[in-house]
């Protein structure tokens, strides 16, 4: 009898130790009994009447997220791939409404994806889609919130994180932004182009103007210098005339570029005549010249000379 009552104490005790069950952090446990709900268990140690009482599921209250890959196309007729993410969570007050009024929450979640996306696409043409995405991932969250509400589950947020258009269309949207560019280019690179011609055009114009003044101002100081040499001549060489003067700072300048020629190690310069006979010729020339005007002058001061004496 003893053993009986010792037998019968150990199942109570063991039956009693099976009711035990632990529910982890940010969970919940659905309890029914004879298939009735019964409770909802929270995070930690909990007991229920063993063979009476069952674990009729669990949810997870964590947030959870739903990538949503929808093919659409838009209004200029281009099909494109559109994945929307959702990120819900069962509500902590909602939970029997979120395990028994919804067999499978992701599924609705995705139709009403669906519904939204397909509604608001094929009214709005390609560039506008890519503009226009926050629009449409809000348009997402207020329509699966207002529904989703009721069966215990909250939208946190509803974002659009890709639009992929077919392969070609990209290539082509590629090469319309590359034609684009190289248009943009070109026009850059003409303008610059023409602020070169302009600029050079400009300083050659510049260049020029300062030449033809330097070249006044090197005539200028050649007369003057030449006036200088012919008054100091006449004065420290009594009997000299201006044309003896003339021939000699013509010798000077002939015998000054012979040197300069000479001195240029690059020079294609030929002087015809030019040989010991075309110098003596030169010589004679430049000699014949000046007796030539020593005579002219000799003739030309008696005249003056008679012409200045005064009348009988």
């Amino acid at each position: 009898m003893s053993g009986l009552v010792v037998v019968l104490g150990l199942g109570i005790l063991l039956l009693f130790l099976v009711g035990f069950y632990v529910v982890t952090q940010q969970t919940a446990k659905i309890i029914e009994r004879f298939g009735r709900f019964k409770k909802v268990s929270q995070a930690g140690l909990h007991w229920r009447i063993p063979f009476v009482d069952r674990i009729a599921g669990t949810l997870s209250l964590r947030i959870q997220q739903l990538d949503v890959k929808i093919e659409t196309k838009t209004k200029d007729n281009v099909f494109v791939n559109v994945v929307v993410s959702v990120q819900y969570h069962v509500h902590h007050q909602k939970v029997i409404d979120a395990f028994y009024r919804l067999q499978q929450p992701e599924f609705q979640i995705r139709s009403y994806v669906y519904d939204v996306v397909r509604a608001r696409v094929p009214v709005i043409k390609l560039d506008t889609v890519f503009e226009t995405k926050d629009e449409i991932a809000l348009a997402v969250k207020n329509e699966l919130s207002e529904i989703m509400d009721d069966f215990g589950y909250s939208i946190l947020k509803a974002l659009v994180t890709d639009i992929d258009p077919a392969a070609k269309v990209k290539a082509s949207m590629n090469q319309i932004q590359t034609a684009q560019r190289l248009k943009l280019a070109a026009v850059e690179e003409a303008e610059a182009e023409k602020i070169r011609v302009v600029k050079a055009a400009e300083a050659e114009a510049e260049s020029k103007a300062l030449q033809g003044r330097g070249i006044a101002d090197q005539r200028l100081a050649i007369v003057n210098g030449l006036r200088e040499s012919v008054t100091d001549f006449q004065d420290n060489v009594p009997g000299t005339s201006p044309q003896d003067v003339m021939n000699l700072v013509l010798m000077t300048q002939y015998f000054d570029t012979l040197k300069d020629i000479g001195l240029s190690s690059d020079t294609n310069t030929i002087l015809i005549p030019h040989s010991p006979g075309g110098m003596n010729q030169v010589s004679d020339q430049l000699r014949e010249a000046m007796i030539t005007a020593n005579a002219i002058d000799k003739v030309q001061k008696p005249n003056i000379n008679n012409n200045r004496q005064p009348p009988t």
